[in-house]
C-alpha cells in the first residue's frame, strides 16, 4: 500500500531534515476488527497527541494492604473506579475527551482489584466487563486506547524477592487480557507495565555499577515474557501493536545499551517512557525531604535538557524504526504558576511530537480534563494542544472503510494536467485556488494518509520532487517552500 511505504520513510529517516507535520493529522480508515497492513511508526503516528485516565481503574489498596475499598462499599468495580476522586467514568466523558483532539487514551488499569485470593491470579470478570466497556467507548469514539498493568497496589516490585511467584502472577495476568481483548482490532494497544521496572534493591542508580546489569536483565525478562505470552495467544494478537515499557520508563536508563526490545516475530512494537522533569516543576507542589519544588518553568537551561532528552529518544529508537511513546507527562497546579503550567504542557508536547514521538499527556480527577464538564479545564491550553497535533472528532462509525488510492508508482496522468486552467499552474497549489498556501499541504497531508475527501485537483503541482508520483518528500518540500 502506498501509505505504508511512503510514511514509515518519512518518519524513520526524512525527521532527520525537518520535522514531523505539526498540523493536525489524520486519522488512518478503521476496519473494525482486523488488522491493518501499517507499521508501528505509522500507528504511532496516526495517534496524534493523547492524555491518560488517570487515578480511575488504577486506583487499588496497596498489595500488602486490607481491601479498604471492598470493605467500606459493595465492593464493585465502580467502587475501585471512584476511590481515588474519579467520577463514574460515563460515554459522555469518553467523547469529550476525542472531542478535544486527544487521538489516543491511555488507561492504566490495577487488573488485581476484585481478584480471588486463591493463588490463581484469576481476573474478576465483571472488572474485565467493565474494562470492556471504557475501551468500547474509546474506540467507538475515534482514539487509540492503550490497557496495561499499572502499579496495581505494587505487587511487581516484589520481583526481586520471589522472582518465580510474581512471574507466575505477571504471566497469568496477560494471558487473561490477551486472551480476553483478542479479537479488538488495531485501534487497541497492550503497554507490558508502568513504571515499576527497575528494582533499587538490586541496583541503586546513585550508588555505582552494582547489580545494574542485573535489573536490567530483569526488566529485558519481564517485557520479553509479554511478548511471548501475547504473540502465542489467539485472534489478532499475533499482530498486535505492543508497548514495551523502559526501565523505570526513565528516558535516561530507556537509552542505556543495557535496555534491550524484546524479539518479536511480528515486528511491531513501541517503547514507552515518562517525562516528569525538572521534578520541582513536574511532581513537587510542596518541599519535599529530597527535593524543592518550584512554581515557575521556561529556562534556557529548561528548554535545553527537554530537547536534549527527545533527541536522545530520537537517535536510540525513532532513527532506528522504533517508535516512541511518551505514556506520561505532566505537571500539578497547585502551587505552580499558570503561564508555566501551560508552557510545560505545549512545551513537551511539542518537542516530542515534532520528532514523530507521540506525547501522552497525565491527567487525574479535577486534573487538565474536567470530567465534569467533558472538557479542558484550560481552553486555552486545549487550542495550542490541539494546533500542535491535535485530531477532529470523528467516531469509528463514520470511517470504516479503506479509501482507493493508485499504487506507489503510479504515474501522474497526462490528461488531468493538461486539463488544469494555466492561471491554476502554480508549483504546489494542488487544491486549484490559484495560490499556494497552508490549505495544500493539509490537502496533500490528508491524501496520504488515506483520506479520499482530500482537495486534490492539480497532480502535477504537487509534485515538487518531479519524478511522477506523490508521496512524503512532495509534502516536505511544499513545507520547506511554504515556510522558507
Amino acid at each position: 500500500m502506498i501509505r505504508t511505504r511512503i510514511i514509515t520513510v518519512f518518519l524513520a529517516g526524512i525527521c532527520a531534515i525537518m520535522p514531523v507535520m505539526s498540523s493536525p493529522v489524520y486519522a488512518l480508515p478503521a476496519d473494525n476488527g482486523g488488522m491493518r497492513d501499517i507499521s508501528t511508526i505509522e500507528l504511532v503516528h496516526d495517534m496524534g497527541i493523547g492524555i491518560n485516565l488517570g487515578n480511575t481503574f488504577e486506583s487499588c489498596p496497596g498489595w500488602y494492604d486490607e481491601d479498604w475499598i471492598a470493605k467500606w462499599s459493595e465492593g464493585k468495580p465502580n467502587n475501585y473506579e471512584t476511590a481515588w476522586g474519579s467520577p463514574v467514568i460515563t460515554k459522555e466523558i469518553i467523547e469529550g475527551i476525542a472531542k478535544e483532539g486527544f487521538g489516543v487514551l491511555r488507561i492504566p488499569v490495577a487488573w488485581s482489584n476484585m481478584m480471588a485470593h486463591d493463588g490463581t491470579y484469576t481476573i474478576n470478570k465483571e472488572y474485565d466487563a467493565r474494562i470492556h466497556e471504557v475501551v468500547d467507548w474509546t474506540l467507538d469514539s475515534g482514539m487509540y486506547a492503550i490497557i496495561n498493568i499499572h502499579w496495581d497496589g505494587g505487587w511487581v516490585n516484589n520481583f526481586p524477592e520471589d522472582k518465580e511467584e510474581s512471574m507466575k502472577r505477571y504471566t497469568h495476568m496477560w494471558e487473561q487480557i490477551a486472551d480476553s481483548f483478542k479479537d479488538y482490532d488495531d485501534y487497541l494497544m497492550f503497554e507490558s507495565q508502568n513504571e515499576e521496572l527497575g528494582w533499587q534493591e538490586i541496583w541503586n542508580p546513585w550508588g555505582g555499577t552494582e547489580g545494574k546489569a542485573e535489573s536490567f536483565a530483569l526488566c529485558n525478562e519481564i517485557n520479553q515474557k509479554f511478548v511471548d505470552v501475547v504473540r502465542n495467544s489467539g485472534g489478532n494478537n499475533p499482530e498486535r501493536h505492543l508497548l514495551i515499557s523502559g526501565y523505570n520508563t526513565g528516558i535516561d536508563h530507556t537509552c542505556d545499551p543495557l535496555f534491550k526490545m524484546p524479539d518479536d516475530p511480528a515486528g511491531r512494537m513501541a517503547v514507552s517512557v515518562h517525562y516528569y522533569s525538572p521534578a520541582g516543576f513536574a511532581i513537587l507542589e510542596e518541599d519535599a525531604d529530597w527535593g524543592k519544588a518550584t512554581p515557575t518553568w521556561g529556562s534556557d537551561q529548561d528548554y535545553a535538557s527537554l530537547r536534549s532528552e527527545m533527541d536522545m529518544l530520537k537517535t536510540t529508537f525513532t532513527d532506528k524504526g522504533i517508535p516512541v511513546i511518551i505514556g506520561e507527562y505532566g505537571c500539578p497546579t497547585k502551587n505552580k504558576e499558570p503561564e508555566s503550567v501551560q508552557r510545560f504542557l505545549t512545551s513537551v508536547c511539542e518537542e516530542a511530537y515534532t520528532r514523530g514521538h507521540c506525547p501522552v499527556m497525565w491527567s487525574t480527577p479535577g486534573g487538565h480534563y474536567d470530567r465534569d464538564a467533558c472538557k479542558m479545564a484550560d481552553q486555552e491550553l486545549q487550542k495550542k494542544l490541539f494546533a500542535i497535533g491535535g485530531k477532529e472528532f470523528s467516531p469509528r462509525s463514520q470511517s470504516t472503510e479503506e479509501p482507493t488510492q493508485p499504487e506507489a508508482e503510479t504515474t501522474v496522468p497526462t490528461e488531468e494536467v493538461t486539463e488544469i486552467p494555466t492561471d491554476q499552474n502554480i508549483k504546489g497549489d494542488v487544491n486549484g485556488d490559484g495560490e499556494f498556501s497552508i490549505a495544500d499541504i493539509v490537502s496533500l497531508q490528508k491524501w496520504l494518509l488515506g483520506d479520499n475527501s482530500a482537495d486534490i485537483i492539480n497532480w502535477e503541482n504537487a509534485d515538487l520532487c518531479t519524478d511522477g508520483q506523490l508521496d512524503v518528500y512532495d509534502l516536505c518540500f511544499m513545507r520547506k517552500a511554504l515556510i522558507s
